[in-house]
């Protein structure tokens, strides 16, 4: 869907030969011109309050190296959270961290809905679109959920460069978590870190990858890893090997 001549959502390579399927949920921090500044400021609307520094970088790089398709949120977080239920009290944003955001505040029911059909569902339905599309085509689906945290949250440091969360099945993600300790010994990986399901996070991972039965897991990495081009490549080379790793691991592991 346009709106103000941009997509709600992009989908790059959608015919990609890869197992591999991308989401980045958080990948933008742009806000439609309809709603100006939201009355923040420009610090505030390049900030983790608006997206996922580094998340869409590192998504692009993965759909490059391993022939993935992308799907892709255009529109900030600030506006509406693609990652949550649509009765999520955090679906709108009126305060995230310590930063309030006014503009939300008793919003109309009308504008509410508004920005459900016209920013979350295009994205939801286009990724349900790609993987339907490649279940008729018989072509194996890994879903991989990209996202970045901040090296602090309320004041407490967060240790682990990455972290893995899984939904109702974690097979996949404990696979991915042994390919990456084997790659990198010592890696402090998080299990369910700096977030878990039960924090209601992890919508796109349950509605496509458990709601299709599909292998899936959602990828956290501090944000202060990506935000230059070596972090990038750094991160996107080492996945790329542990995602295709941890396949094999799991189609070994499905052949005993």
């Amino acid at each position: 869907m346009d709106i103000g001549g941009q997509k709600a959502v992009l989908v790059s390579n959608a015919r990609g030969r890869s197992p591999f399927v991308i989401a980045c949920d958080h990948a933008s921090n742009r806000i439609p011109e309809k709603y100006g500044t939201m009355g923040l400021t420009q610090a505030e609307r390049v900030s983790h309050i608006a997206w996922d520094p580094g998340a869409l970088a590192v998504s692009r790089q993965l759909s490059e190296l391993l022939d993935a398709p992308l799907v892709q949120s255009t529109v900030s977080r600030i506006v509406i959270d693609c990652n949550r239920d649509l009765d999520a009290p955090d679906l709108i944003w009126t305060l995230s961290e310590t930063t309030r955001i006014a503009a939300n505040e008793n919003l109309p029911p009308e504008e509410r809905q508004y920005r459900i059909e016209h920013f979350h569902k295009p994205y939801h339905a286009s990724i349900e679109t790609l993987l339907e599309a490649r279940r008729h085509a018989g072509q194996e689906t890994v879903l991989v959920c990209m996202h970045s945290f901040t090296p602090v949250y309320h004041g407490v440091a967060r240790p682990w460069p990455i972290g893995l969360i899984h939904g109702a099945d974690p097979a996949y993600t404990r696979a991915l978590f042994d390919a990456l300790t084997d790659a990198e010994p010592g890696l402090n990986i998080g299990w369910n870190e700096p977030y878990a399901a039960l924090n209601g996070v992890t919508l796109t991972l349950e509605k496509h990858g458990d709601g299709r039965g599909l292998d899936a897991t959602m990828i956290e990495i501090r944000n202060d890893e990506i935000l230059e081009p070596a972090g990038v490549t750094l991160w996107s080379t080492r996945l790329a090997r542990c995602l295709e790793a941890a396949r094999q691991a799991r189609k070994g592991a499905m052949a005993v």
